[in-house]
C-alpha cells in the first residue's frame, strides 16, 4: 500500500469517527449545559464552595468569577512549582525558576501550555499531576463555559441580560464531559502501551555497555486531557512524537481525534441550542472547508522534496517520526494548529516553507478551524456576526443574527475581539526583533535577506502567533528562556486569552438584554411548554425538546425577520470563510511576506 492510499484512509477514517460521534455527543453537550438536576457530586463541590446553583449571573458576574477562579489557579500553580522541591516524588528536582514559573503559570491556566523547558528534567510527577493536568481539566472547562455564555445571550428571548453561571458551567463541564472522555481515551492510549507509572524512571544498559536512564511517568492520563482539552502541554520534550506518548499510528490517530472531537461536536451542541441545527452544520461546513485546505496545502508541501537530503529521502523527512510519515504528521500538524492544542508529534521548525508557513497561518486565521475547546466556537461566533453585519450592508438587509440586531455595540464589540490577536502578535515580534538578544536566542541568523535570517523572523512570528492565540506550539529553533521571552510571551499568553473572553461576555451580555425581533416563533415556545429558563440559563432538555425539534431560529412569522440575511447554508458558509480569510490576509499579509513566503521563494 503507498504512503498517500495509507494516508487517505487515516483521513477518512478519522472524518467516519467524527460524523458517528458528531450527533450523540453533541446532544449530550447540549443536554449538559441545560439540564436542571445535579448530580450528588456536583452538589457537594456546590456545598463546599459555597455557591448557589440556581443563582443566574450577569455577563459583569459571569466576567468577575472567570477571572477570579483563573487567578486563584495561577497563584496555585505557580506556588506548586516553586516549592515542588521540598513536596514528595521530587525525585532531587529543584523548585522552578521565578520567571519560568510565571509563564509556565500563565501558560497552563490560559489553556496555551507553551514550554519553554524540557518537562522530563525541569517538572516532578507531583507537579504534572497536580498542578499542570488539573490546569488541563479546568482551563478547557472554562473555554466551553464561556462558549455556552454567548450562546444563551444569543437565545435569551426574555432580555433579563442573565447568561448562566459559571460555577455550574465549570463544574459540568469537567465532570460530565472532559472527565468520562479522557478516561476513553486514556484507556485507548494504554491499549497501544503509552506509559503510565508512578515512577520517574528506570535504569538500562546499552549494546556498547554504557548506563542510561528513561524518564517515565503518568503519560497516558496527561496525554488524554491534553488532547482533548486542546492544551498541548507535554510530560516529555518531545511531546506527541515520543513513543512512550505516540508509540504507533492508531494511537497517533486516537490523540488527532481527540483534540479535534469536542471542538467539533460543539458547532452541534450549538446548533441545538439555538433551535436551528442548520446553523451549527454551516459553522462545521466552514471550519471543514479550511481543515481540509490547511491538510492539503501542508501534504503537498511536505510531499515534494526540497534540498539534496530531503530528494534523497523522497520527502521532507527531517524532524517527523517514520511510524507516522508524511501524512500522519501533516494531518497533526494542521489540526493542532487549528485547535489551539500546540501539541506535536513531528518539529514544526524543519517543515519546509510552505509547509511551515501554512500551520502559521492556519493559527493567524484565529484558530477556528475547529478551534480549540470552546474557544472555536465562540470564535467563529464573533466573525459570523462580523459576517452578518458586512453582508448585511452589501446586500440592504437588516444586520440581524438570530433575531439578535447586530447594532453599534455588538459591532463594536465583535471588531475589539478580531483585533486583540493581531496587535499582540505583530507588537510582540516587532519589538523582539529589533532586540538585540533575540538574535543570540535563535536557531537561525544571518545577513538580512539570507535564510536563515529569514527563517529566524518566522521562528519569532510563529512564537508570538502561538502565544496571542493560546496554542503553544513552536517552531523549537527559538531559545525562549531569558527574561524577555518568559515575560513578553507570558503576558501576550495571558491579554490573548482573558481580553477576548471578557469581550465575547460583553458581547453575551448585549445579546442577552435584547428581545428576538420575530425570528423565534414565541407562541411555538409557548404551546410546546416552554414559558422560561431553566437554572442553566437555557430552555431545560425536557420542555424544549419540542421546539428544539420543531420551531427553527429562522422559521417564523414577524415582517422584520423576512429582511434578515440567513446565517445559514452554502451561501452564508462562503461568505463567512471569506471574511475570515480576509480579515487575516489584509492583517498579516505583509509579516507573511517577510517570512515564509520569502523564504519560500528563494
Amino acid at each position: 500500500m503507498s504512503t498517500t492510499v495509507a494516508g487517505l484512509l487515516q483521513v477518512g477514517t478519522l472524518v467516519v469517527i467524527l460524523a458517528a460521534v458528531y450527533v450523540p455527543l453533541g446532544d449530550h453537550m447540549a443536554r449538559v449545559y441545560t439540564g436542571e438536576r445535579d448530580l450528588g457530586v456536583e452538589r457537594m463541590l456546590y456545598r463546599l464552595a459555597r455557591v448557589d446553583p440556581r443563582r443566574q449571573q450577569s455577563w459583569v458576574g459571569y466576567v468577575l468569577a472567570v477571572l477570579g477562579f483563573s487567578a486563584v489557579c495561577f497563584v496555585v500553580l505557580y506556588a506548586i512549582q516553586r516549592m515542588q522541591g521540598a513536596l514528595p516524588l521530587s525525585d532531587g528536582k529543584a523548585g522552578v525558576s521565578p520567571a519560568m514559573a510565571f509563564n509556565t503559570a500563565i501558560s497552563f491556566v490560559t489553556n496555551t501550555n507553551w514550554q519553554s523547558y524540557s518537562p522530563e528534567i525541569v517538572m516532578t510527577n507531583l507537579t504534572q499531576m497536580t498542578g499542570l493536568a488539573v490546569q488541563n481539566f479546568v482551563s478547557a472547562a472554562v473555554g466551553m463555559a464561556v462558549a455556552i455564555a454567548l450562546v444563551r445571550g444569543i437565545v435569551n428571548r426574555r432580555a433579563t441580560g442573565e447568561i448562566g453561571n459559571f460555577w455550574v458551567d465549570l463544574v459540568r463541564g469537567v465532570i460530565r464531559i472532559l472527565l468520562p472522555l479522557s478516561i476513553i481515551v486514556a484507556t485507548l492510549l494504554l491499549s497501544q502501551g503509552v506509559v503510565q507509572s508512578w515512577h520517574s524512571g528506570f535504569a538500562w544498559t546499552t549494546t556498547d555497555g554504557a548506563e542510561v536512564r528513561s524518564v517515565i511517568g503518568p503519560f497516558a492520563s496527561q496525554e488524554a486531557i491534553k488532547e482533548l482539552g486542546t492544551n498541548g502541554g507535554g510530560t516529555l520534550s518531545a511531546n506527541s512524537a515520543h513513543p512512550f506518548s505516540n508509540p504507533t499510528p492508531f494511537s497517533n490517530l486516537v490523540e488527532i481525534l481527540a483534540l479535534l472531537v469536542i471542538p467539533v461536536c460543539l458547532t452541534r451542541t450549538y446548533g441545538t441550542l439555538v433551535r436551528d441545527r442548520r446553523q451549527g452544520l454551516t459553522l462545521l461546513g466552514v471550519m471543514a472547508g479550511i481543515w481540509a485546505i490547511m491538510l492539503t496545502a501542508v501534504w503537498i508541501f511536505e510531499s515534494h522534496p526540497s534540498g539534496a537530503a530531503s530528494a534523497a529521502a523522497g520527502a521532507m523527512m527531517e524532524g517527523k517520526e517514520v511510524r507516522f510519515g508524511i501524512p500522519g504528521s501533516a494531518l497533526f500538524a494542521v489540526s493542532t494548529t487549528g485547535t489551539s492544542t500546540g501539541a506535536v508529534n513531528s518539529a514544526h521548525d524543519s517543515f519546509s516553507a510552505g509547509g511551515g508557513g501554512t500551520v502559521l497561518w492556519n493559527m493567524l486565521l484565529g484558530e477556528v478551524a475547529p478551534g480549540g475547546v470552546g474557544s472555536g466556537l465562540y470564535g467563529i461566533l464573533a466573525m459570523a456576526m462580523i459576517t452578518v453585519f458586512v453582508g448585511g450592508l452589501l446586500v440592504g438587509r437588516s444586520p440581524t443574527f438570530l433575531g439578535k440586531r447586530i447594532g453599534q455595540p455588538e459591532m463594536t464589540t465583535a471588531a475589539l475581539y478580531v483585533l486583540v490577536m493581531p496587535a499582540l502578535v505583530l507588537a510582540g515580534t516587532a519589538i523582539s526583533v529589533i532586540l538585540t538578544a533575540t538574535g543570540e536566542a535563535q536557531g537561525n541568523s544571518g545577513e538580512p535577506g539570507t535564510p536563515g535570517a529569514i527563517h529566524g523572523f518566522s521562528e519569532v512570528l510563529y512564537a508570538y502567533a502561538s502565544a496571542a492565540n493560546n496554542n503553544g506550539s513552536a517552531f523549537g529553533g527559538l531559545t525562549v528562556t531569558d527574561d524577555w521571552f518568559q515575560a513578553s510571551l507570558g503576558v501576550t499568553m495571558l491579554l490573548g486569552r482573558f481580553v477576548p473572553i471578557v469581550l465575547v461576555l460583553a458581547l453575551a451580555g448585549l445579546l442577552a438584554r435584547q428581545r428576538p425581533r420575530g425570528t423565534v416563533d414565541e407562541s411555538a415556545a409557548e404551546s410546546a411548554g416552554v414559558t422560561g429558563t431553566g437554572p442553566t440559563g437555557l430552555a431545560g432538555p425536557g420542555r424544549g425538546r419540542a421546539v428544539l425539534e420543531a420551531t427553527p431560529a429562522e422559521s417564523v412569522a414577524r415582517p422584520e425577520a423576512l429582511s434578515a440575511l440567513p446565517t445559514h447554508g452554502f451561501l452564508y458558509g462562503s461568505l463567512l470563510m471569506a471574511t475570515i480569510v480576509l480579515v487575516a490576509g489584509l492583517t498579516f499579509f505583509p509579516a507573511m511576506a517577510l517570512g515564509p513566503i520569502a523564504e519560500a521563494l528563494l
